[in-house]
């Protein structure tokens, strides 16, 4: 279960450009020190070395992937990118089946219905925190919209959590 939580736009926009620049500067090392391993090691000299350099490179996307998924994951200087990385992939899970979302929300489903309130929130602060003010301007009518009927259904309108089985439902639908 993903929880909106709340953020500071320019905090966010800082911390992630600090973590982006760990993960790259780690990156960088790895695949310099990589390749220049391999062609220590198994190259020729003054021969043809370009697919040692290109597995040194690719060991160190591999590495740094598995640094980034395994013990990085959980580190504090990495949480707001795995916070905006967890938050895009729960819309894009929402995105998926928007087409059953709008069908039920029509029918006046109140799982759909909260499906597609949590989506306006999680877009909005999304739009939030990449400063896409621009995006977000498209939406106001529909969420206002959407919001408005979720009050005259007696529906409360605060949606901060994506309950996997909202998804699921809409999916057997």
């Amino acid at each position: 279960m993903f929880e909106l939580k709340p953020c500071d736009p320019v905090t966010y926009r800082q911390q992630t450009r600090r973590s982006t620049l760990i993960v790259a500067v780690l990156f960088l090392a790895l695949a310099m020190l990589l390749s220049s391993l391999a062609v220590m090691l198994f190259g020729e000299p003054g021969g043809d070395n370009f697919r040692f350099n290109v597995g040194g490179v690719f060991a160190g996307v591999l590495i740094t992937v598995a640094l980034v998924r395994g013990p990085f994951w959980t580190q504090p200087w990495l949480a707001p990118a795995v916070y905006g990385w967890r938050l895009k992939r729960s819309l894009m899970s929402v995105t998926n089946v928007m087409h059953k979302v709008r069908e039920r929300v029509q029918a006046n489903d109140p799982v759909a219905i909260k499906l597609l309130r949590f989506y306006h929130l999680g877009l909005t602060q999304m739009h939030e925190l990449d400063a896409n003010s621009s995006a977000q301007a498209q939406l106001v009518g529909e969420i206002e919209a959407h919001k408005a009927k979720m009050e005259a259904l007696g529906i409360d309108t605060d949606q901060p959590r994506l309950d996997p089985a909202w998804l699921d439902s809409l999916k057997g639908a």
